[in-house]
């Protein structure tokens, strides 16, 4: 009988009990699969106490990770823990140094430290899986990595938190201004622990960066995307969008030019018509343009139990087959550091001002604009109040840094009574 595929399983939260679930209820489907059993050996968690509504008698309890990772009795750790650092980095770094292959649903760790952890897996003939990390049960860094493998990638882009897209639909859809819809979310269990690594962006950023580096060939540098989240958009915003054919997305893209590598995670306008324009709630989107298969559009769940599982188990049955490719698609040692764009490319942004009710005010604006370069495309007020009067600006092109210094120049004057608020519009 073919060798069984032996795992350890470290985090037994959510998707941690998905995996130990799809292993119990299809181990006959996985072993026609692969062409070899797949059995779990042991097993991780903080609390060995608590009911996860599933059996887990059958495997050997480690209340240590690192202890578990470095088993003689398994051939790959599970890492479902999370966190960049702490248990999770310790017992990735010590199931590598002892012979393990490493599936991980954890984006932060390899966002931060994924050149590190890369190197460290090819030193040692072994790989690092980790599908579950981005958009939950849709396979985009399999596509990245193999189904699209002979594209020079010019273009990646998406909706990449679902609890994000969830609030700036339902403001649409029903009326709702952000904080009522923060609290429903925090309700629902929707937040992470920390709510800014969602509606902050910094959750979608970090899988960006890892999309960024498979599809350009860099070392992963989080630190070197445009990072901001939708605290700050208002239903007026959102109904201003619609009138003129647009949604708002928390919307990542990366792509290379003469310019370096532009990576931004941040809210944008897009054609209501577009695919992602039309995407709803919690799902997540991914469009990958290359070459030569121009755009490639993967939708659906970016989160929970099964979707991300799946995940999971789609790399552990590529390992259990034998499938090795490198962490990020090509070499560690080949990878390049990421040139960051020193300006964007231009396009058209959408400005909401608050201006103080006084004469003079809108020739304020459109000079401070005119004066940074800023060419505005059209004006408007609307829902005029006893003291400010609102104004809607679309540029035309312009790159960010220009834009900046006309927002700055707004600041320093006497007109706006609020904070500017300032979103790209994006063709897609």
């Amino acid at each position: 009988m073919t060798q069984a595929l032996r795992l350890g399983i470290a985090g037994l939260g959510t998707v941690g009990v998905g995996v130990v679930k799809i292993i119990r209820r299809h181990a006959d489907l996985l072993q026609a699969r692969t062409g070899r059993p797949v059995e779990i050996v042991a097993v991780s968690a903080r609390d060995a106490n608590k009911d996860r509504d599933v059996n887990l008698s059958d495997y050997v309890w480690e209340t240590d990770p690192v202890a578990l990772a470095k088993r003689d009795d398994i051939d790959v750790f599970v890492e479902l823990i999370g966190g960049e650092n702490g248990p999770a980095k310790a017992s990735v770094e010590a199931a590598l140094a002892t012979g393990k292959d490493v599936v991980t649903a954890n984006k932060a760790l390899l966002a931060i430290h994924g050149q590190e952890l890369a190197e460290m897996a090819e030193a040692a003939g072994r790989v690092i899986r980790f599908e579950a990390a981005v958009a939950g049960g849709i396979p985009v860094i399999k596509s990245l990595t193999e189904g699209l493998a002979g594209n020079e990638i010019t273009r990646v882009m998406g909706v990449m938190n679902g609890t994000c897209n969830y609030i700036l639909t339902r403001m649409q859809s029903q009326e709702l201004g952000y904080n009522a819809l923060f609290e429903e979310c925090a309700q629902l269990g929707y937040l992470e622990a920390d709510p800014n690594l969602d509606v902050g962006g910094i959750d979608a950023a970090h899988k960006l960066a890892l999309l960024s580096s498979i599809a350009f060939g860099t070392k992963p540098n989080f630190n070197g995307i445009q990072i901001e989240g939708i605290q700050h958009i208002s239903l007026d915003d959102i109904h201003q969008a619609a009138d003129m054919g647009y949604r708002i997305k928390l919307l990542g893209v990366a792509q290379r030019s003469a310019r370096g590598l532009e990576q931004r995670m941040q809210p944008c306008l897009v054609p209501s018509s577009s695919p992602l324009g039309q995407l709803e709630g919690g799902t997540n989107m991914v469009v990958i343009e290359g070459d030569a298969v121009e755009q490639v559009v993967l939708r659906g769940p970016g989160a929970g139990e099964g979707p991300t599982a799946s995940a999971v188990m789609g790399d552990v049955c590529d390992l259990a087959r034998g499938l090795q490719i490198p962490t990020f698609g090509r070499p560690a040692a080949s990878l390049q550091d990421a040139k960051p764009a020193v300006t964007g490319l231009p396009a058209p942004y959408y400005l909401r001002l608050a201006l103080f009710d006084k004469p003079g005010a809108l020739a304020k604006v459109a000079a401070i604009l005119g004066d940074a370069g800023v060419s505005i495309d059209r004006m408007r007020q609307y829902g005029h109040t006893e003291s400010t009067a609102p104004v809607l600006i679309v540029t035309h092109k312009t790159t960010r840094a220009t834009l900046d210094v006309a927002l700055n120049g707004l600041r320093e004057t006497d007109v706006v009574a609020e904070e500017p608020v300032a979103l790209r519009i994006e063709e897609v």
